[in-house]
């Protein structure tokens, strides 16, 4: 996909489309970090560590509650 700068006011925005923000997760409110690696514009969403320690905590929880069930499905 090639993309180009439109004019915001005195900077330069970058529109970003819907299907990608879906498949990124990210919204209107998803804080973004822009880097560079001197040739590259990197933008990456911004995760909450809390909220990651949490899912990772109720998939586990998951799986042990449903360990067989999914052993099964998996064969």
């Amino acid at each position: 996909m090639l993309k180009k700068l439109v004019s915001h006011g005195n900077s330069a925005a970058l529109i970003i489309d819907r299907p990608i923000l879906d498949l990124l997760k990210v919204d209107m409110d998803t804080p973004l970090e822009i880097t560079t690696d001197g040739k590259n514009l990197i933008i990456s969403p911004v995760r909450d560590e809390k909220r990651e320690k949490r899912f990772k905590a109720a998939l586990e929880k998951v799986n042990r509650r449903h360990e067989t069930t999914l052993r099964k499905l998996a064969k």
